[in-house]
Formats: C-alpha cells, structure tokens, sequence
C-alpha cells in the first residue's frame, strides 16, 4: 500500500545531515511541523514550519518535559485512516493527520559516558521521544518513522525515488528498526539504574542481543541482490569527516583495519592497507609519509580502491603521497586542517577520524541453522614468549621483524606466510604475504613470487606462520628463497624435523605455542 507523505512532525535532538531531508519534503509541499530547537532551524532554512503549541493550542511545560505528548500530537500519529469511526473522530476534535515522524532521542547513553550528574542524567531520559517513536512505529501501516539521524540519507533516496510516497514494506522496515532503537536505548536506562552506586554497568555485548543496538539499512550486502543491516552505533566510534556512506564491505574492511592498526603502539607511526580483509601493505616507520610509502610499496597493484588505516596524524606530505591513490576510505586518529582539506578534493573518498571507544570481546556468526560464538582473538605473543627451538637465535632486528610479522599473520586469511623486514629501531615492512591458501606450501610460493614481482629482495627476512609446519618443505623453500629467521606455534608431531633443517642450514626459529587461525 503506497503512501503519499502530506505532514510530517520533525523534532530532533542532532541537527546533523537534516537539511537534506527537510529541503526534500518542503519540495513535495509536505506541511511541517516541529518544537523548540528543530523548529528555528527549519525556520533558518526559509521552509514554513507550523509548532507544535499552534496545533495543540498548549504551551510546552514542566521545562519541555511535556509538549508534544497531546491527543492532537499523538492522535495524528495513531489513528487508523482506513476505519471510519477514526476518521470521523479525527474530524470531530480537529486532529490532521501525521504522515512522517522524524524524532532522534535525548543523548542519554553520551551523557553518562560524559560523567554528568544524576540530576543531568536523569533529564536525559526522553518520554515525549520514544512515545512518538513507539507510536509512529505502531501505526506503521500509515505512517513513516525515521528514528535515527543515520536514517537520513537513505529517506532521502527512497523518498526521491517513489516521489514522495513510501511502501507498506518500507513503513514496515524502519518501524523495525524503531523499536530496536528503543529497545537499546531502555536497555540502557536499565544499566545505569542497576549499576552500583548510580555508575552505568558496562554496555551488553555485541554477541548478547544485538538487536538492541541502534541499526542502520545498508544500500545491499556484500553483492547487491543481497540486503543488508548495520546493527550499532558508527557515529560514537568515528566522525565521517568526507564521502559517500559505508557499505556492507567497507564496514568489514573497516573492522579488519582496526583489528590490524590496533596490535601497533600510537607512538610508531604505522599504516595499514587492506583489500578484502587482507593487509596487502602495511610498514612502521619514523615519520607518516615514510610508513605510507613503504606500505603502498608492499603492493601498489592491489592497493588501488583499498581500505587504509594509520595510528598517527595525516600531515600534509602525507597527504599529498595519499592523494594520488584512488582509495574507498581513510582511517586515522586526527587530520591536519590543509591535509584534510586536500584528501576531500575527491567527491565520494570517505574520510574517518576514529574515537576511543570500547569494543565487544566476543564474536558471532551464523552457521547452518544456528549461531557460533567464541572470545575475539585478543592475544599477541612478542619477543617475550618467542622460545628458540634451534641452535641459532635470532638477532634484535629479526626479532622485531618476527614479532611485526607474527602481528600481521594473526589478521590474515588462514593458511597464510607473512614474510616481513626490519631495518633500524623503527623501520618495519610488509614484504609479502600468501593469503586464504588451501596449503602452506602454496601460500609461500604465492608469497615469495609476490615479493619478487614487487622488488623485494628476501634475503635476510623472516617468515611468520600462522599453524605449525607438519613437514619441513616450508623451511626448506623459505630458505632457499634468503630467508634466515622463521616464527611458528610449533605443536606438530614432526616440529624436529623442520627444527633439523634449521639447524642444518643457518636459519633461526622460535615458537609461540600459540596458533591463529582466522577463517
């Protein structure tokens, strides 16, 4: 059942991204109306806007706690157009219809996390918002909710596509996605009152519910016939700065960029660069230029359209270097004005600046007809935990070389070989890595030619694995291709004999005793 918008009621705490939407519906001769803040800002839009006491006929009270709660407000909402007895009702006490409700509620989770007062806190749980919320969602059959600020842009596209109107099917999604934006929020508000001493307990975990997170409809998955949902709140872990929304595979090259920067101290400036989830460059180096250059050098074919990360600031050398590779998103802790205002010369390039913020420990996938839950990997073993299996042990710079390998070998693909180098105290280079293999011989070869198409000269470098070696072949070509120290779980019934190669043949080998698989 399609639905020609003709009034909507927009009354928002976040402003950001609105004026689209706005602008749009004023274009379709929709009648506005709006409170307090939201309302000057139509109003400074030069858009006609009518408030909320000119159709109630009474004032906001109680300091705004109640303005909007009115049968005027919410029988506009709730009745039914199709059941004469509510048409006639409506008719009678003079309630017009509400077709769109545009709300986002009070910020109460960011004002905890701020450390306000009770009395602060408590003014933060929003009543006259999530009653709209809910009621718009309940009548969904003739009336559009738009719960969140990250709807907007995709309310916008839908409603320039079907010219003003919406589906029943539509309606039906984004009152979905209402309630789970209510039901997060309420679970919220029922932390912090079960906290010890009026603190907030920590929030649920991904992997518990995620259902109650905030969820924002992706354009489609991971291949355009499939659709898409964003469970979460994007908006407290990064400020889009830049470009176009994320997509389903930007959010996973996202979540593998942080996974990988975030195994490097902030005071080594490293960058990162992934393509479907894998590292095909990655350096340390001294300055942020050196480490952005190293890493494209790693591969500069598969760079291209990638995924890049850094933990340090993008200055404006950087910059320039970055700006001349067409890449979907840039990650970093912090931009300089003139860098930032170079990296957005490119229209659609999405440019983030992360924000701490706490992230689950456990993950989830669905499998056959259930779900699989296990920890994050969250463990990396360095020199400290490396035992010398061989006669010869590694020296301080393959040390940091292996321990930089074994890092990127963790955020790799399984079975896969990262082969990597050190120079200095601080240089540290991908070299190559052999990724998704359905062997470790293979994964090697494909390693080692690749290091070779790229220039790299594998003398003097080491090899990181991600499981034991059940043979020793992988020594044996690892060695014969220059390479002198080697990092492995160990744990194999015939560890001795890629052990006896070693110590044959001059190259170093320590173990972990601990395996990463990552499937």
């Amino acid at each position: 059942m399609s639905l020609t918008i003709s009034s909507a009621l927009i009354s928002v705490y976040y402003k950001d991204g609105l004026e689209p939407l706005v602008r749009l519906l004023h274009t379709h001769n929709v009648r506005l109306y709006s409170t307090g803040g939201t309302q000057t800002f139509i109003e400074q839009l030069g858009i006609p806007v009518t408030a909320v006491e000119d159709l109630t006929g009474y004032p906001s009270i109680f300091g705004g706690r109640v303005k909007t709660l009115h049968p005027a407000v919410m029988g506009g909402i709730l009745y039914r157009r199709e059941l004469p007895e509510d048409l006639a009702q409506a008719e009678r006490h003079r309630i017009p219809p509400i077709d769109m409700v545009v709300v986002d509620l009070y910020p109460f989770e960011e004002t905890v996390s701020a450390g306000a007062s009770d009395d602060d806190i408590i003014e933060k749980i929003d009543i006259g918002g999530i009653s709209l919320i809910r009621a718009a969602a309940k009548n969904h059959k003739d009336v559009l909710i738009v719960s969140s600020r990250t709807q907007y842009e995709n309310v916008v596209s839908l409603l320039t596509e079907k010219n003003g109107a919406t589906d029943l099917a539509d309606r039906r999604q984004y009152a979905g996605e209402a309630f789970a934006v209510t039901s997060h929020y309420d679970t919220a508000i029922q932390a912090y009152f079960a906290g010890n001493d009026g603190q907030q307990q920590a929030a649920p975990d991904a992997s518990e519910n995620y259902k109650t997170l905030p969820q924002q409809t992706l354009r489609y998955g991971e291949n355009p016939h499939q659709q898409a949902t964003f469970y979460g709140d994007l908006d407290a872990m990064f400020d889009k700065l830049h470009g176009k929304e994320l997509s389903y595979n930007n959010l996973v090259d996202v979540d593998a960029c942080v996974g990988l920067i975030d195994e490097f101290a902030d005071n080594e400036p490293t960058f990162a660069i992934i393509k479907h989830t894998n590292a095909c460059g990655i350096a340390t180096a001294p300055t942020a230029k050196e480490s952005y250059l190293n890493a494209l050098a790693c591969d500069p074919v598969s760079a291209f359209g990638g995924v890049i990360i850094t933990n340090t600031t993008v200055d404006l050398a950087t910059a320039e270097e970055l700006n001349k590779l067409f890449m979907e998103i840039l990650i970093a802790p912090d931009y300089a004005p003139e860098a930032l205002e170079l990296l957005k010369s490119k229209k659609n390039r999405i440019l983030l600046k992360r924000k701490p913020v706490e992230l689950p420990t456990r993950m989830i996938k669905t499998i056959l007809n259930g779900v699989l839950e296990q920890d994050k990997d969250n463990q990396t073993e360095t020199a400290a935990q490396f035992k010398t299996v061989t006669e010869k042990a590694p020296t301080d710079s393959e040390v940091r070389a292996l321990e930089f390998a074994l890092k990127v070998c963790k955020h790799t693909k399984s079975n896969t070989i990262v082969l990597a180098k050190a120079g200095g105290t601080v240089y540290r280079q991908l070299l190559a890595s052999g990724v998704g293999q359905t062997s470790r011989v293979d994964a090697l070869k494909q390693a080692i030619e690749k290091a070779g198409a790229f220039g790299f000269d594998l003398r003097g470098a080491v090899m990181a694995s991600d499981a034991f070696f059940p043979f020793p072949d992988c020594v044996e070509i690892a060695d014969k291709a220059g390479i002198t120290a080697v990092v492995q779980p160990g744990g194999s019934i015939r560890d001795q004999d890629s052990i006896d190669y070693c110590n044959q043949h001059g190259l170093a080998m320590v173990t972990t005793g601990v395996r990463h698989f990552k499937h």
